[in-house]
């Protein structure tokens, strides 16, 4: 069994999330403590828990400790079944985290899937569902995948209710990834999206893009969503190159003004175009687990704390060479071997 404490690294939900993720593809049952023993509330939050019971259902597992504010879980998975699955977080907790929780395993399934994931779909601390769609998941499909995700409801913080699915075929073959040149940017595009708040935040926050990056007015979008999947905003800058799409968001907050929301985002954006490297710190958070089975190489900002811990978690589950070469604060190889 694999023994992994959870107060290594920077002590999160995402070493519960990935060793789940792993488990299930191995097979190996693994014993966590210290759950984010980091974090200011410790153990399973909602979210937490709707991940567990969601790979426990695709796995048929065992599980001990599977109860809100548990700080141990003790895991033992059978074999990944495709089916069709529905997961409900219960509260505005991520969606697209449970989601993506699950996603590697049912590539290794026999059966193709299909899963409904119901919560928050735009919350801080978590990957937007357009980020998901436009950023992780054409480099997921490059080394193999076949996967579609549509959303039918956003779901903001604190409210939540958003409603996402996803298609997924088994991956009968991965196809190692290498991603070290970002080439020139094509195209970018701002959409500051509201729900059940005044349009002249989304107008305010596009005002601030165009004075920081000078992107066009034909490169700005306001989306004002129909009543009812609020209160809430995001604002999503979308900058596609030659080789990958990445994307920098800011969520509007009570008591935050639109224009520092938007401030905030531009200011990632800038760092990451001023890099000129392919991945964004987000996406080298998700790419360390697939790669860890496809392989490949990839050149990323310098790196967060969810990355470092990533490659922890992995390494106790696989013979797994990952290493990080720093070449500037701002550019950083990842090789998976």
């Amino acid at each position: 069994m694999v023994v992994v404490d959870g107060a290594m690294g920077e002590g999160g939900g995402q070493i519960l999330r990935s060793a789940l993720t792993l488990a299930a593809i191995t097979g190996r049952p693994f014993r966590l403590y210290n759950i984010r023993a980091r974090r200011s509330r410790p153990g399973l939050l909602r979210q937490h828990l709707a991940a567990v019971r969601a790979v426990r259902a695709i796995t048929e597992a065992e599980v001990d400790g599977d109860v809100l504010g548990s700080s141990e879980l003790v895991f033992r998975p059978q074999k990944v079944r495709g089916d069709r699955y529905e997961f409900d977080v219960g509260s505005a907790g991520s969606a697209t985290l449970v989601l993506q929780t699950v996603l590697l395993p049912l590539l290794f399934a026999a059966e193709p899937s299909r899963v409904v994931c119901k919560g928050g779909t735009h919350n801080p601390a978590a990957p937007p569902f357009d980020f998901v769609v436009s950023v992780f998941l054409p480099v997921l499909r490059r080394m193999g995948a076949s996967v579609t995700v549509t959303l039918q409801r956003y779901g903001f913080y604190p409210r939540g209710g958003g409603r996402l699915t996803a298609e997924i075929e088994p991956c009968s073959r991965w196809h190692s990834l290498s991603l070290t040149e970002r080439g020139p940017v094509q195209a970018v595009l701002a959409r500051a999206v509201v729900a059940d708040l005044p349009p002249q935040i989304a107008h305010r926050e596009l005002h601030v893009v165009r004075e920081l990056l000078g992107w066009r007015e034909q490169d700005l979008v306001t989306e004002v969503l129909p009543p009812g999947q609020g209160p809430g905003n995001v604002l999503l800058l979308s900058m596609e190159s030659e080789n990958v799409v990445e994307m920098t968001v800011g969520f509007g907050q009570r008591g935050v003004r639109a224009e520092e929301v938007a401030r905030e985002a531009c200011a990632a954006a800038r760092r990451y175009l001023a890099a000129n490297v392919p991945v964004g710190v987000h996406l080298a958070d998700q790419l360390l687990l697939p790669l860890a089975f496809a392989k490949g190489r990839f050149r990323t900002l310098g790196l967060s704390g969810h990355t470092e811990t990533n490659r922890l978690v992995i390494q106790q589950f696989l013979d797994c060479s990952i290493r990080f070469e720093v070449e500037s604060a701002d550019n950083v190889l990842v090789i998976v071997e």
